[in-house]
């Protein structure tokens, strides 16, 4: 898998933008096999910053109806990506 296989695409909520604030945590959604390193080295090859934690979770997908079917929505992971002090990562 290259870097843009394993993250998919960046979260951005409140709680999210709060993280970039406060603690320099920004918040992805990665690729359901990617491991913590391949999703360190993805992030630092990317966007050119240095990574100082990584965090994961499985989010699990959400019973939904549709005109009377019920269904799923898929399951996905997040991870939580920790940027050394002084680094942003830009158009995130």
């Amino acid at each position: 898998m290259n870097a843009y296989d394993i993250v998919r695409r960046p979260r951005l909520t409140e709680k999210t933008v709060q993280l970039q604030n406060t603690t320099n945590t920004y918040t992805f959604e990665v690729h359901q096999d990617a491991n913590k390193i391949e999703i360190r080295k993805a992030v630092e090859s990317l966007f050119k910053v240095k990574v100082m934690a990584v965090r994961t979770l499985n989010v699990r997908g959400k019973p939904r109806r549709i005109r009377g079917s019920a269904g799923v929505e898929a399951a996905w992971k997040k991870a939580y990506v920790k940027v050394a002090d002084g680094q942003k990562i830009e158009g995130v």
